[in-house]
C-alpha cells in the first residue's frame, strides 16, 4: 500500500490525505499540462505493464485528456482499480474524490445534514459511519443499466448490474466535505471492494503532512 497525500492550493482547501490499496492507477491529475503529459505517459506504463510504445503512445494523450477532464470538475483524485480474478481475468472499479465547500463548519451537524438528505431517496441503503478521522455518512446504491444490442457480442440487448459507494466525510479543518466515490460492474465482487473501501476509510486524515512530519522526533 502507499500512502497518497492529496495536494490541493494552499489556503483553499485545507489538507487531508489517505492510503490507496496496490492495485488502484491513479489518473495524472496536475495543473499543467506538460505535468499531465508526463505523468499519462507513467500511467499507461504501469496500466499497461505488459505493452509496448504502440499501446503507450496512443494512449497516453487520452488519459491526459481525461485527466484535465477530471481537474476541472474538481476533482483531487481520481483512479481506475483492476484486480485479477481467482478464475481468470480481471475485475474493474472506479474511484473517484471530491470536495466541495459546505456551510457548517462542525462536522458532526454537517454528517447529520448529509444523512437527512441522502435518506430521502427510498433507493439509498444510507447509513452512519464514525471513522478514525470523524462522522461520515456511507450511501450504497445498485443500479442496473441497459446495454444497447449495437454495442453487446450477441447483438441483443443485456442487463448490466452496477454499484456504487459514495462516503460524504465533513472536513474537522473547515467548512469543505471530500467525497469519496467508488463505482463498479464487477458486482460480484462486491464484497471485496466493499472491504477495500472500509480499509481506505480508516487512513483518511485532516493533518497536513508537513506539520506532522515536522514534528516528529
Amino acid at each position: 500500500m502507499t500512502t497518497l497525500a492529496v495536494e490541493v492550493e494552499p489556503g483553499i482547501i485545507p489538507p487531508f490525505s489517505f492510503v490507496a490499496p496496490n492495485g488502484l492507477h491513479p489518473l495524472p491529475i496536475a495543473p499543467s499540462p506538460e505535468e499531465r503529459a508526463t505523468r499519462s505517459r507513467e500511467f499507461v506504463r504501469d496500466l499497461y505493464a505488459r505493452g509496448d510504445n504502440a499501446i503507450w503512445e496512443p494512449a497516453a494523450p487520452f488519459y491526459a485528456a481525461l485527466a484535465e477532464y477530471m481537474a476541472e470538475s474538481g476533482f483531487d483524485y481520481s483512479a481506475m482499480g483492476l484486480f485479477s480474478r481467482d478464475e481468470g481475468g480481471v475485475a474493474q472499479c472506479a474511484l473517484t474524490v471530491a470536495t466541495v465547500k459546505t456551510d457548517q463548519t462542525d462536522p458532526d451537524i454537517a454528517a447529520q445534514g448529509i444523512l437527512a438528505a441522502l435518506s430521502g431517496n427510498p433507493y439509498n441503503d444510507v447509513r452512519w459511519l464514525d471513522l478514525p478521522c470523524g462522522p461520515a455518512v456511507s450511501c450504497v446504491r445498485l443500479n442496473e443499466i441497459a446495454i444497447q444490442p449495437e454495442v453487446t457480442n450477441s447483438g441483443k440487448q443485456v442487463e448490466l448490474l452496477t454499484g456504487q459507494i459514495q462516503v460524504h466525510i465533513p472536513f474537522p479543518t473547515g467548512s469543505y466535505t471530500t467525497v469519496f466515490t467508488l463505482d463498479t460492474a464487477a458486482t460480484d465482487y462486491w464484497a471485496e471492494f466493499c472491504n477495500m473501501m472500509a480499509a481506505i476509510l480508516q487512513t483518511v486524515s485532516f493533518t497536513d503532512p508537513a506539520e506532522a512530519a515536522s514534528q516528529e522526533p
